[in-house]
């Protein structure tokens, strides 16, 4: 396993300490077992979705949660009551898991959905008004005229 240190460069930057954050958790491969599976899809210009095989689990044993831009979902299969089943064989895995995404600035959670055995989790980017590209006017100084009395008329 490869780990980086991102020390220089914390030295040089302010403000990116959450950037730097995400660069480290994101490089630890040893904690992903690549269970369950999961695709990530772009459905529209501002629209992602999340689906992930979650075979053998019910609604009651998921719970999505979003805390300071993170994205947990968790599974945890409840205790089945009934001992009298003997498999012969086992397959369908449906042992606990936990699996994190770190979301963008202004991507929010619309929804989810459990369907046919994959859970699908809904976000969508909402940029607020004042972040959004804005036209700037051009206008023409005659003379010596300072641009900031102008800007005030």
């Amino acid at each position: 396993m490869r780990t980086y240190d991102f020390s220089p460069l914390l030295r040089a930057t302010v403000g990116f300490d959450r950037m730097m954050n995400m660069l480290d958790q994101n490089g630890r491969l040893d904690e992903d077992n690549g269970y369950p599976p999961y695709n990530i899809e772009k459905t529209g210009d501002d629209t992602y979705r999340i689906t992930m095989a979650v075979a053998g689990f019910s609604d009651d044993d998921l719970k999505i949660e979003v805390v300071e831009g993170s994205l947990t979902i968790e599974g945890r299969k409840q205790k089945e009551e009934n001992g009298t089943q003997k498999f012969l064989h086992r397959g369908i895995a449906t042992r606990a898991f936990r699996r994190s995404f770190q979301l963008a600035d202004h991507i929010k959670v619309v929804g989810a959905q459990l369907e046919n055995g994959l859970l699908h989790v809904a976000l969508e980017r909402e940029v607020p008004e004042e972040k959004k590209p804005r036209q700037i006017n051009i206008r023409s100084v005659n003379g010596n005229a300072n641009i900031l009395e102008n800007a005030a008329e």
